[in-house]
């Protein structure tokens, strides 16, 4: 593959999962400033291997390769800081409009309860989580990124989802008031 049809092939690449790979590390990775300078990183190591990643996809997507690449980098950072992101997932509700209504403080709540427990997830299960419900993508392709099969994906995803569920459960019933008059 010559250079300008490397840079086109990568430039389309780009354009196409950014948004992905960004969301992928927000979530995972908890603030913004690591978000992008992670994924400048995927990026760089995507441009480094794309010739071999485009002759062994078979015309695939290789979201799932980016996606891999975004969380080999998001542990190593981890790794290397070894401590907790500094910004907490619920900061991801500054994405939306403010509003002073009681529904909308309810739902920040409500949304902030869930990316807690989320972030109690082990690893895996949160990862899985984050590219099935914020990314959309399917579970061939979490399966593909994560290194697993399919079935032992769709396993990983009711796993997690059955955890997550009990973990928001409990933290209701922890949250009401008793009902005992002494």
């Amino acid at each position: 593959m010559d250079k300008a049809a490397l840079d086109r092939a990568f430039t389309d690449l780009y354009k196409a999962h950014l948004r992905d790979v960004y969301s992928f590390l927000y979530y995972r990775l908890g603030n913004h400033h690591d978000a992008e300078d992670v994924s400048e990183q995927v990026f760089l190591q995507a441009y480094r291997h794309l010739p071999k990643a485009l002759a062994e996809s078979d015309g695939r997507s290789l979201r799932p390769w980016l996606i891999r690449i975004a969380q080999n980098l998001a542990i190593n950072l981890y790794r290397d800081r070894s401590r907790k992101p500094q910004a907490p997932l619920e900061a991801a509700g500054e994405f939306a409009d403010e509003h002073d209504t009681e529904q909308l403080v309810a739902a920040r709540e409500e949304l902030a309860a869930v990316f807690e427990k989320v972030a109690d997830l082990p690893d895996d299960r949160r990862e899985a989580l984050i590219m099935r419900f914020a990314l959309g993508m399917d579970n061939g392709e979490i399966a593909r990124a994560m290194g697993k099969t399919e079935g032992a994906t769709k396993v990983l995803l009711h796993r997690a989802i059955k955890q997550l569920g009990a973990s928001l459960a409990e933290a209701e019933q922890l949250s009401q008031p008793s009902d005992v008059v002494r």
